[in-house]
Formats: C-alpha cells, structure tokens, sequence
C-alpha cells in the first residue's frame, strides 16, 4: 500500500473551484472540498460558512517531487490571476481504510435491556436485546443522544404493562435508518410500521431490518409521515406505541397534523430531537392535545418525552 502526499489550501468560495482544477490535474481519485457549517435556527440542518478547504491526495512514488513542483507552478500562475496561499502538505500513511474505520464503532449499552451492536460484531452481552446496525449508513446509527433517549423510554414502556396496553404494534413517524422500530419489534413488538419523507431512509430501513432478521411481514416501511398513515395508505393508522424522534418544531407541527390521532386510547407516544431550551413548548403541546406526561430522559443537551394517551 502506497503513501500519499495531501495538499491542502483555505480559500473563499469564489477560488475553490479554480483551486480544485488546478489540483485535479495531479489527483486522479478526486479532490475534496470541506467547509464549516453555522446553524441559523432551529430546523437548519447547516448553512455553510467560511472559507473552504480544498485537499487532493497525491500517491508517494519515485515522480513525488517531481510532481509537487509542477504542481506548485500551476498554482503559482493561478495566483497571478489573484492572490491565493501557498499549499500545506501532510504525508497520509496508507493502512486499512474499512478495518480502521471499523475500529471507531463499539457496542453501546442502552438502558436496562437494549444492545446497539455494529453488524460485523458479536454482542459483548448476550442478556441484553441487540440491535445490530451498519454504522456506515448515513441515518440512525444509534450513537446519537436523541436515538438513545427514545430506547431508553421505550424499555419503560414495554416493562410497566399496567401503566400502558400492550405496545403490541408501533407507529415510526420519520424512522430514518428504521433502529427504533427495529427495537421495539425485538423488545416484544409484533409489527412495526415505519414511514419517512425521505427515500434514502426507506431503503435504510429495510436494509437494517435485513441485517436484524426482520421480515416484511413483521416492519412495513414506506414514504409518508402523519397524514399518509392518516389517510390509510398503510396496514394501519393507531397504535399502541408511537415513536417520533424528530426535530422540535417539526415534532409540534406535527401535533397540529393530528399526530394524537394515531395513539391507541391507553397507549404511549415518545419524543426526541428535543433541546433543552424547546422541551416546555414540547411538552406545552403534546398537553394541550390532551396527552398526559409521564417521563422525561435527557443526556447533555438532548431531550426525549414519553406521555401517555389518556
């Protein structure tokens, strides 16, 4: 396995594309470009901000310094045009990318009952419920907080049966990579249905369903959200469990969409995406729908809400 030289320059957004060019010509396997994000509100998933990092990673053979003085020209006649910094470089020492990568992920203990387990690993705890998760894929791979806080309030669930009925099927609003139904189908769940605006999630689900030995018959997933499940368009419309680990203002949007509508009289509704700071108009909500709080479970800045359909 080869070396690699990494060049790198900061510039603004009007230079980044010249920049690329220019190290496009010495970096066959591409260029990467990277630049910070700020979050402007609540809903914002991140809007770029400053300057951007332009990196081409250029293999180490005999031609390296040969290459780096060309490479350094063409860029000294692109500052002619305007002003732009001179190159850092760093050597990348080459290794086992997927095995190194592998290495970041462990198995997380969730709650009293619930194992998030990566796919190429054994559970370190037999006795607990494993989830197992490709942590490769872009959704829910349950280090988050607000993924966490959800399986932790439904071990509540499941264990207390004289304070809920039995959450013998679930209703996934925004299910992402489809881990929480997933978790309740092996926490005691029969059926599962999961639905989400996004396609990219859909298929995630199913592919982690896959990966839990879940069948189709068991997890339905499809494109949708409150009003789809509403309107029939799915095997069902209530539940004994509801799950919606969303956004905060979404989360009370949804609420006005008629979320409430889809609990089973006696049944339970848990809620994550929440801040700290959104937790009262959360909860303010789920209230004046006529929902009754029952628990809250927080880590660092990250609420979840568990309230009960009375």
């Amino acid at each position: 396995m080869a070396d690699w030289l990494e060049a790198e320059i900061k510039v603004n957004g009007e230079l980044a594309e010249a920049v690329a060019e220019v190290f496009g010509r010495f970096a066959p396997n591409g260029v990467l470009t990277e630049q910070g994000v700020e979050f402007l509100d609540d809903e914002d998933a991140g809007t770029p901000t400053g300057d951007i990092a332009v990196r081409a990673y250029i293999e180490i053979d005999d031609q390296i310094e040969d290459t780096r003085q060309k490479l350094e020209q063409a860029l000294f006649y692109l500052g002619m045009i305007q002003p732009i910094p001179a190159p850092a470089y760093r050597v990348i020492q080459d290794q086992n990318w997927m095995e190194a990568w592998k290495k970041r992920y462990q198995p997380i203990a969730i709650g009293e009952r619930t194992m998030i387990v990566p796919v190429w690993m054994e559970s370190p705890d037999p006795n607990r419920v494993s989830i197992r998760i490709d942590p490769g894929m872009a959704f829910g791979t349950g280090t988050h907080p607000t993924t966490q806080l959800c399986l932790q309030l439904m071990e509540s669930v499941y264990d207390q049966p004289k304070q809920f009925i039995t959450p013998n099927q679930v209703i996934d609003i925004g299910c992402g990579s489809g881990i929480l139904s997933v978790g309740a189908i092996k926490l005691g769940s029969s059926f599962a249905l999961g639905v989400d605006i996004d396609q990219a999630s859909v298929d995630n689900s199913r592919e982690n369903a896959e990966n839990n030995a879940i069948s189709a018959s068991q997890f339905e997933i499809g494109l949708g959200s409150v009003q789809e499940v509403l309107n029939g368009q799915f095997s069902i419309s209530r539940a004994p469990l509801v799950l919606a680990n969303i956004l905060a203002p979404v989360l009370i949007r949804l609420f006005d969409a008629n979320m409430k509508a889809l609990i089973a009289d006696g049944g339970a509704i848990i809620l994550s995406g929440i801040l700290e700071h959104q937790e009262s108009a959360v909860r303010a909500k789920a209230e004046e729908k006529g929902l009754t709080f029952v628990a809250q479970a927080q880590i660092q800045d990250w609420v979840a809400l568990l309230f009960k359909n009375r």
